[in-house]
């Protein structure tokens, strides 16, 4: 759990900053939209398999470009 003291005179936006800061850089925001509704396994799986093709493909024209150059 993310929690963020307000050191003294500091003001609450500074501190309301700071907290969503600590949310994004523990993937708070991202965790609660992956959970927001329930995807059967299969759908799992099908998204693991197309991110990891879309990685591949993204590698192979890197490479491509950097071989060119």
């Amino acid at each position: 759990m993310v929690g963020v003291k307000v050191k003294d005179g500091e003001s609450i936006d500074e501190a309301l900053r700071r907290f969503k800061r600590e949310c994004a850089r523990d993937g708070i925001l991202r965790e609660l939209k992956k959970r927001e509704y329930f995807r059967p396994a299969s759908v799992v799986r099908k998204e693991k398999l197309q991110e990891s093709l879309r990685r591949r493909s993204r590698m192979r024209k890197m490479a491509r470009r950097n071989y060119y150059r």
